[in-house]
This record gives structure tokens, C-alpha cells and sequence, in this order.
């Protein structure tokens, strides 16, 4: 899910006039549902606050993004799901996504030359304010980086979910987001935990990331917490009977246009259960800023073990192709990376 901390444009009075540089770009648009193309365009640099990058990865956030590529973003969650630098309208044309690493060409001296996380489409160069990108550390590599925006989901959710030492822990899905969380809650020390999904293939990134990796049917049940990303039905109801009384599941799912149904007789009061959202657009701590949460998932992403989730690569003039491919699960996929 994409973060709505969507930047604020200075007005013309606060702009520092500069000799301007136009360059010429390409984007990725989808034209209509389940239709995307390469648009050519110009972008121009000429305020001393904005910086000009060109980006050398960017990647799909497979969940999120093909539900806009395919059309299926609810008009009442239009204004809820923008990106912060989206042009044009769900349904199409629409120029959509947040995972971009690139070098500043332009800009303030201490960021020129400099490998950036910004949360700007697929797109292969591009001007921003420069408050709004964040420097990669040194030793991350901008391969990795792209997946910046996911660790942030992710810390985003462990910061709502708040486990404790020796809790029992279950991450149920073992997408994206599921196994960034898991990778994440690897490093806890004490916990029994499981990433739980429905695809034995997965079992590889789990013994990637050093959790154990089990079916639904092998799940252990009695968690103290169940943190549940696998955006379907039948994993929400996995994830509430796996839960001990007073027991909490972190819903990191977004359903896009489909209902959900849960068993919320049974146990469900008897047992106090909890079902609690955690979305990325709100930081889940009021002492941390949407500057440092990203710049901590940034540095998170030092740990090589990370790499697991980048699970294939494209180069930029593909994602027409590419995103069809994704969408109907012919090209399967945990983070799919894009080359400038």
C-alpha cells in the first residue's frame, strides 16, 4: 500500500529562480485497464529546492499495482489510494507507483551524485522537491533499495503490532509485505514464529529470510499475535484460528473492490479476539516522522537477506508487457524489479 504523505509544492514565492534544464523522459502509463504504454515527455529543474534524478531501478509493487492496472481501485478509495506523485485517474490514463531509486543530477551540492529512495512512479528521470527523496546508505546496495517502500509497510505494521520477547508469532501470506515482516521479526530474539502461505515454492525465500515456512494446514495455532498479508478471505480466517484468547491480528491486506466475510460468531467474542489495519499512510508511532520511518527501513535494508524477495527483472521498456504478465499471474512474482 502506498504511503499518502504526498509532498506539499513550494508556491511561486518561495521559488529560487535558476537557469532552467529541460530534459527529455519516458513514463510508464496505463492507458485504460489492463493496457500500459511508454509515454515520451520533458521535465524541467529550476528551483534551487527541487533535485533532478535519474532513476536506475524502480519496482512493482505487485499487489497494489495490479489492482490499478487492472482497473479495480474503487471509486471511493480514489483520493485514499493517489501516490504521492501520481498523474492522470484510476481507471486510466494513469501514471502510478512509489518504488524508485536514482542518481541526483541536479540539485542542492549535498545531494548531487547522491543514490535516492523516492516515492515517484516508473519513470526515467524526474523532478521533485528535494525534501522528499531519501539517501540510500552507502551500504545498500540500489538494487536492494527499491524495496525501501515495502520495509517501510512493513516497520509500519511491526510498529502497530508491538510484539514482545517469547511471543507466538504467525505472518500469513508470504508475499511482499508478508515476508518482509517476517524477515523483519527474524531478527526478534525469542519468538516462535511461522510464515504461513498457501505455495510450498515460497518455502525458498522463507529459508532465505531464516523463518520457518509452513502450509495452512501445519500452522501452528495459539499465537499471541497474527500478522496477515496474504489478501485473501480464507487466509483472514486462517489467521483468526490460529490466535489464542486475546490474541491480535495486524491486517496489512487491501481488498481493492472485493468483500470480505468472517466467522466473527464462533470464538470470535468469546475468545476477545482483535482484528486491527495497519496502513502505511499513518505512522504508527506519534514520536516518528514518514522522514525517519523510511530512512530506518532504508537502513534495515543493509541485511543482504533481503535479496530473496527480488525475484525477477525487466528492463524499463518491458513494463508494458510485463505488468499483463503480473496481473494474470503468468509471471509470478514476489518484487519485480525494473533496469533503467
Amino acid at each position: 500500500m502506498v504511503d499518502k504523505a504526498a509532498p506539499v509544492r513550494r508556491s511561486c514565492f518561495e521559488r529560487k529562480s535558476l537557469e532552467a534544464v529541460v530534459t527529455p523522459a519516458r513514463a510508464f502509463w496505463v492507458r485504460e485497464p489492463g493496457i500500459g504504454e511508454i509515454r515520451q515527455c520533458f521535465v524541467e529543474y529550476n528551483d534551487a529546492d527541487e533535485v533532478l534524478v535519474e532513476t536506475t531501478y524502480s519496482a512493482v509493487s505487485r499487489g497494489t499495482e495490479t489492482l490499478v492496472f487492472t482497473g479495480r481501485v474503487p471509486p471511493s478509495q480514489y483520493d485514499v489510494m493517489r501516490a504521492p506523485f501520481q498523474e492522470g485517474e484510476f481507471g486510466g490514463p494513469v501514471k502510478y507507483g512509489y518504488l524508485n531509486v536514482g542518481v541526483v543530477r541536479e540539485g542542492p551540492v549535498h545531494l548531487v551524485g547522491r543514490t535516492v529512495f523516492c516515492l515517484y512512479p516508473h519513470q526515467t528521470h524526474y523532478v521533485v522537491p528535494a525534501d522528499v527523496v531519501t539517501v540510500v546508505p552507502d551500504d545498500v546496495p540500489p538494487a536492494r533499495a527499491v524495496l525501501g517502500g515495502t520495509v517501510e509497510t512493513a516497520v509500519n505494521a511491526l510498529w502497530d503490532a508491538r510484539p514482545l520477547i517469547g511471543d507466538r508469532v504467525a505472518v500469513v501470506g508470504a508475499g511482499m509485505v508478508g515476508c518482509a515482516v517476517a524477515g523483519i521479526l527474524a531478527t526478534f530474539p525469542g519468538l516462535r514464529l511461522q510464515l504461513v502461505d498457501i505455495d510450498p515454492a515460497r518455502q525458498q525465500v522463507a529459508d532465505a529470510l531464516g523463518v520457518e515456512f509452513v502450509t495452512p494446514d501445519g500452522a501452528a495455532d495459539g499465537c499471541d499475535l497474527v500478522v496477515h498479508a496474504s489478501t485473501t478471505e480464507a487466509g483472514l480466517r486462517k489467521a483468526l484460528e490460529l490466535l489464542r484468547a486475546d490474541g491480535r491480528v495486524i491486517e496489512l491486506s487491501w481488498y481493492g473492490d472485493q468483500d470480505v466475510s468472517l466467522p466473527l460468531g464462533e470464538r470470535f467474542h468469546s475468545a476477545r479476539l482483535t482484528v486491527r489495519s495497519s496502513q502505511v499512510g499513518t505512522v504508527a508511532r506519534p514520536d516518528r516522522t514518514h522522514a525517519e520511518r523510511m530512512q530506518l527501513a532504508l537502513t534495515l535494508l543493509r541485511d543482504a537477506r533481503f535479496d530473496a524477495l527480488i525475484t525477477g527483472e525487466s528492463r524499463f521498456e518491458e513494463l508494458p508487457d510485463v505488468l499483463p504478465a503480473l496481473a494474470d499471474g503468468s509471471l509470478p512474482a514476489l518484487c519485480h524489479r525494473i533496469a533503467y
